[in-house]
């Protein structure tokens, strides 16, 4: 027995209604990404908002005074010469590490020799609670710009070493056995195919030393020297001037955030263009 025809239509109808939301949802979110990334930062500034306006606690306050705390932090100068006194080992430390894990990474992708002598170094200090390692630098290097350059090395050193390794180590086979079947040698299969087929994840290994960098600073600053954003926070808090703490604490936040959004665009944008529309 068949069902009468606009019955069926009507069925088939519904029945395609189902995924039509998502779909228009998940369209709506590729075509504009930036939209929902600011109503995103919109609902978090509102809750934080409420939260200080309740209050929740009397050392939290609204984010509406935070603004107000960077803008004055910003127009006395006490913020960027902060910012300007974190960066610079921030950047040393960073360069140091990009120069040098990439290297090491290179040797332990392509030598097991190399893998076995360098590799456990890293991956302890991976595992290792810097916290509790950081404040040993004092004692060697003293407070200064060396020992925040040194702690930033030994958080993103590491990271990107051995991003840099696995990158080399996991390089398309495929392409590699493509490349000595045309007669390729040793050195033409690490320079045209395995190096610019790990470059990708090399890159992502940078990112994410980067970000380990930020938390190297801001342990030096606030375990080793009171000085740039380190300084403000602790500083602010011992006078219980919350919203400039918060202030202090959200702006070196929002520039790694930023930092990190920038390397990840050039990621996409130059290494892989293929995703740039996901």
């Amino acid at each position: 027995m068949t069902a009468p025809a606009h019955l069926g239509t009507r069925t088939a109808g519904a029945l395609g209604a189902g995924p039509a939301t998502p779909t228009r949802l998940g369209r709506l979110t590729r075509e504009r990404p930036l939209v929902w990334k600011l109503l995103s930062i919109a609902v978090v500034l509102l809750v934080w908002e409420i939260a200080g306006r309740i209050p929740i606690s009397f050392a939290f306050p609204p984010a509406s005074e935070v603004a107000l705390a960077i803008l004055r932090m910003t127009a006395d100068g006490s913020l960027p010469a902060a910012f300007a006194e974190t960066l610079q080992p921030l950047a040393l430390g960073v360069a140091v590490s990009a120069v040098v894990g990439v290297g090491l990474g290179v040797v332990m992708g392509l030598s097991r020799f190399g893998e076995w002598l360098i590799a456990p170094v890293f991956v302890v200090l991976q595992a290792a609670p810097m916290a509790a390692l950081v404040p040993l630098l004092t004692f060697v290097y003293g407070i200064g710009f060396t020992s925040k350059t040194l702690a930033v090395i030994l958080l993103a050193l590491p990271v990107i070493a051995l991003n840099g390794y696995k990158a080399i180590r996991t390089a398309n086979p495929t392409l590699v056995a493509m490349c000595r079947s045309f007669l390729g040698s040793r050195r033409q299969q690490i320079v045209k195919v395995i190096i610019p087929d790990a470059t990708p994840v090399i890159f992502a290994g940078l990112r994410l030393g980067v970000a380990a960098g930020f938390i190297g600073v801001m342990l030096a600053e606030l375990l080793i020297t009171p000085t740039g954003i380190g300084d403000l926070i602790t500083y602010h808090q011992s006078i219980a001037e919350y919203a400039e703490m918060y202030a202090a604490v959200l702006s070196i936040i929002v520039a790694s955030a930023l930092t990190l959004a920038a390397l990840q665009a050039f990621e996409v944008r130059v290494l892989r263009p293929e995703k740039r529309g996901s």
